[in-house]
């Protein structure tokens, strides 16, 4: 979550931020998931977010916010990732990945559509079964419905552990 929080200060993209750290997408899309890191990419993170190398190691949750171009004052106080910053991160991916699906839906309805005809019945079953998973999608990326929502995340959590969570 630190990375992408100060990725997202800066308004890189994840392509971007990979370019700079000499780093592939791959591996910034995985750190952003919260995937170990080793300590050849924390050394590259630090130094193109020009923050201190403890932030990326477990249980450090601070930032400092600096641009790393800054030399001529002492850098403002770390600031935390805080609860309400994650879950605004976390809402905003569940919008990206539905509006990303609601394209490739829109797309491909329109590509088979037009190429086989929309009377055909298996374009019509097919757009209407998908259109009715984007509809859930939706639903629950705009907090509409929550079908997996935090309950349940803990609930299924508490089911794997045999006990409640302290």
């Amino acid at each position: 979550m630190i990375v992408r929080k100060l990725r997202l200060q800066r308004g890189w993209t994840q392509e971007q931020l990979a370019q700079l750290a000499g780093l592939s997408t791959r591996s910034i899309q995985r750190i952003e998931r919260g995937g170990a890191l080793s300590l050849e990419t924390i050394n590259s993170l630090a130094a193109v977010f020009g923050v201190d190398r403890s932030i990326f190691t477990p249980g450090e949750a601070t930032v400092e916010t600096s641009t790393p171009m800054q030399h001529d004052s002492p850098p403002p106080p770390p600031s935390p990732l805080r609860d309400d910053e994650a879950e605004a991160m976390e809402y905003v991916k569940g919008l990206k990945e539905f509006y990303g699906h609601l394209f490739l839906y829109v797309t491909f309805v329109a590509i088979f559509g037009f190429a086989l005809g929309f009377d055909r019945p298996m374009i019509l079953i097919g757009a209407i079964g998908w259109g009715i998973g984007v509809i859930i999608n939706g639903l629950n990326a705009f907090e509409v419905i929550h079908l997996f929502g935090p309950a349940w995340e803990r609930r299924q959590v508490e089911k794997r552990l045999g006990r409640r969570l302290q």
